[in-house]
C-alpha cells in the first residue's frame, strides 16, 4: 500500500507543479513589469528634482548689505541697476570679435567666469557686475585699446 500512496504523492506533487508553474511565471511578468514601471519614476522624480533645484539656484534672494549705510556703486549712480544678461555678454563678446579669455581680462575675471556667465550656469557678483556693465558700454576700439594696453 505504500507503493500506491507514495505514487499519488508524487503525482499530486507534479500537478501541482505543472499549475503553480503558470501562475508563476504571470508573477514573474508582472513584477518585471512594476520594477521597469518604477525605474521609469525614479528616473522622472530625479529629473523633477534637478529641475527644482535649477529654477530656485536662478531665483536666489538678494543677500542684504553687511553695514548699515547701502553701499552705492557706479550702476546705482547712474540711474538703473545694471541687470546681467548672458546672452547680451555672449553677443557683446561676437561683436567686439573677442574670445572669452580676452572678455575676462578686460573685466578682470577668469576665463572659466565667463564661459560660466555665457552660458547661465553662475551669476557675476555686484562687483563684477559693475566690470562688464563699464565693459559694455566701450565701443570696439576703446576695447581693443584697452587690452593693447594691458598686453604691454
Amino acid at each position: 500500500m505504500s507503493t500506491i500512496a507514495d505514487a499519488l504523492k508524487q503525482e499530486i506533487a507534479r500537478v501541482a507543479r505543472k499549475e503553480l508553474k503558470g501562475e508563476i511565471a504571470a508573477l514573474r511578468k508582472l513584477t518585471s513589469a512594476h520594477r521597469s514601471e518604477i525605474a521609469a519614476l525614479k528616473r522622472e522624480v530625479k529629473a523633477l528634482t534637478s529641475a527644482v533645484k535649477g529654477l530656485h539656484k536662478g531665483s536666489r534672494p538678494p543677500v542684504a548689505a553687511s553695514s548699515s549705510e547701502p553701499k552705492v556703486t557706479a550702476a546705482k549712480r547712474s540711474g538703473a541697476p545694471f541687470e546681467f544678461n548672458a546672452e547680451q555678454l555672449a553677443a557683446h563678446r561676437a561683436e567686439f570679435g573677442l574670445t572669452q579669455a580676452q572678455m575676462a581680462r578686460l573685466i578682470g575675471a577668469s576665463s572659466l567666469s565667463v564661459y560660466k556667465w555665457e552660458s547661465g550656469k553662475v551669476q557675476p557678483r555686484a562687483a563684477q557686475k559693475e566690470q562688464i556693465a563699464a565693459a559694455l558700454k566701450l565701443g570696439k576700439r576703446a576695447v581693443k585699446a584697452r587690452l593693447q594696453a594691458q598686453n604691454e
